[in-house]
């Protein structure tokens, strides 16, 4: 029983609303079963939470807890001192090492916070060079997790770097404390019971799916300043949203908060012109105002503000970089949108609002996508890629409609709430 359940919200220290937070961690975005390892990783300035979701996963019977930690300063450190060709390196041994203990069973749990801007003064070759040797040595354990073989979850800790980038006219403390308000508004921490919270939203959520799964799209037509965009929409295509079923059969939430509903689109079947509606933080470069076009499912015309040497690099990553992998529903009155703050971080700022996903598509976006080899789920359009990077396309002036097998046009959102 959670021992701070029922207790005023007013009354809770911050040390216990983050034990809350590590509740729900395990309990709701992992779903962790007894008897099953979990592999954390973290930066160090994590540790606090990390201490406290440890703490709850070997009382819910985890047999073994271990976590990797990560250091900003040292990673600046490689960008700075390295060896021009050990940028094309990365710990293969090491993602090796995870892929084997997901095969084994492990759960997976990231905790995100990073400094937004961490890598914007490097040279943008050398940071798209590092992306792509981790994602080719990660992708081992990636296909795991983006195939839902296993449970997992990511969510965020208030690391100082990244409570500046949002409120930089701050002190550091009162910067750290405006973000822990928002992390543990948006986590459901701050309600009477926050597990009971969270049943309820995940039940609205698959409320919304469930409506959409009847409707059988064929498409999406998404409408906006600067946005005139069709997404196709996979053949056999499924919607998802909130606490899921992984093939292991553990039901988890894969993302801590999530305010989405997702499908795949169909990589073949993307036309048109779309702008972001946020900024996109990515491997600690932030990518503003980004403008693209698509022809026949891809990229051929790529803008950006600020950001666009690394976008481009993205892009260049593989084929499946320039087509999507995921295309998801988020009301502009979500509680991150009405919290009016700009998170510099995806695992919010697309919460906020609706947004697409270069990349890797997901296998749990198809009926019976589980059973369905590669080469199938290829021929019902899901793409293939080293990256899956979601960025924002909705707003309150952005309309969505449902294209019907026939061609026709239902209102899906208007002015970026549901119809």
């Amino acid at each position: 029983m959670n021992k701070h359940a029922g207790v005023p919200v007013e009354t809770l220290t911050h040390d216990e609303r983050l034990d809350r937070l590590g509740r729900v961690a395990v309990e709701v975005g992992l779903g962790l079963r007894a008897g099953q390892e979990l592999v954390i990783t973290a930066s160090i300035d994590a540790l606090p939470l990390v201490r406290r979701i440890t703490e709850h996963a070997y009382k819910s019977g985890a047999s073994l807890v271990t976590t990797l930690f990560s250091d900003e300063e040292t990673t600046l450190m490689r960008f700075r001192n390295a060896p021009d060709d050990s940028f094309d390196e990365a710990s293969g041994w090491l993602y090796e090492g995870m892929a084997n203990a997901f095969k084994r069973g492990a759960a997976r749990l990231a905790i995100s916070g990073e400094n937004p801007s961490l890598l914007a003064n490097e040279d943008p070759e050398k940071v798209s060079r590092a992306n792509r040797a981790r994602s080719k040595a990660y992708m081992p354990a990636l296909s795991l997790i983006a195939g839902f073989d296993i449970n997992w979850t990511i969510v965020s800790y208030a690391s100082p770097a990244w409570a500046k980038a949002m409120f930089p006219d701050d002190p550091e403390d009162i910067a750290v404390a405006k973000l822990w308000h928002a992390i543990f508004a948006a986590s459901r921490v701050d309600t009477l019971d926050p597990v009971a919270a969270w049943q309820s939203h995940n039940d609205e959520l698959n409320a919304r799916t469930t409506l959409l799964n009847a409707k059988r799209y064929s498409a999406l037509r998404f409408r906006g300043p600067g946005t005139d965009l069709t997404v196709g929409l996979a053949d056999e295509h499924e919607w998802a949203g909130g606490a899921s079923m992984a093939k292991n059969g553990i039901i988890c939430n894969a993302n801590i908060p999530t305010e989405e509903v997702f499908t795949t689109p169909h990589k073949l079947r993307v036309d048109g012109y779309v702008a972001s509606t946020k900024p996109l933080s990515y491997q600690g470069t932030l990518i503003q105002d980004i403008a693209v076009k698509f022809e026949g499912g891809r990229i051929v015309e790529a803008q950006a503000r600020t950001g666009l040497d690394v976008l481009n690099k993205v892009l260049e990553t593989d084929e499946g970089a320039r087509r999507l992998g995921e295309v998801a529903l988020v009301p502009h009155s979500s509680p991150i949108s009405k919290s009016g703050l700009l998170f510099y971080n995806t695992l919010y700022d697309e919460n906020a609002a609706s947004h697409i996903a270069l990349g890797q598509s997901y296998s749990k976006c198809f009926i019976n996508g589980s059973n369905l080899s590669p080469e199938e789920l290829a021929a019902r359009g899901a793409n293939t890629s080293l990256i899956h990077i979601d960025w924002m396309i909705g707003s309150g002036m952005v309309d969505v409609d449902g294209i019907t097998a026939t061609g026709d046009a239902e209102p899906v959102m208007r002015q970026g709430e549901w119809s």
